[in-house]
């Protein structure tokens, strides 16, 4: 399919979006851009564009290889566009530190259970 595509349909069709009003909203939120311009649901994309996608906090930047406007398996939707390696490289070191701070982090204390509950009621002098 060689026509131009609405950004909503074909960010729905590369699976980057579950459904197509989620697309919409990411478009009209302000977190699609389209060779660094914002750009409305109706924008129709066009090959070699560069689109910039903020998906909670990783920045994809894909480049527009073939344009569907259908939902597809998989492996179509991986070959609708290409993520440039910087891309890859900043979620790769993202993902990294979320890793290496979670692992930081102290666990929670989990709730006292009932036995826990009494001696803690005991120790402050109330009943019940």
């Amino acid at each position: 399919m060689s026509t131009p595509v609405r950004i909503d349909k074909w960010l729905w069709a590369a699976r980057f979006y579950k459904t197509r009003s989620m697309a919409n909203s990411a478009v009209v939120g302000g977190k699609v851009h389209v060779n660094t311009k914002r750009i409305k649901s109706s924008y129709r994309v066009k090959l070699d564009d560069v689109i910039v996608l903020t998906k909670a906090q990783f920045k994809i930047e894909v480049v527009v290889l073939k344009l569907m406007d259908q939902r597809r398996s998989a492996k179509e939707a991986q070959e609708l566009y290409c993520e440039r390696e910087n891309s890859v490289a900043q979620r790769e070191l993202s993902a990294a530190q979320r890793k290496i701070l979670n692992q930081s982090m102290p666990r929670s204390i989990k709730k006292p259970n009932k036995h826990e509950r009494q001696k803690i009621r005991a120790l402050l002098g109330k009943s019940k």
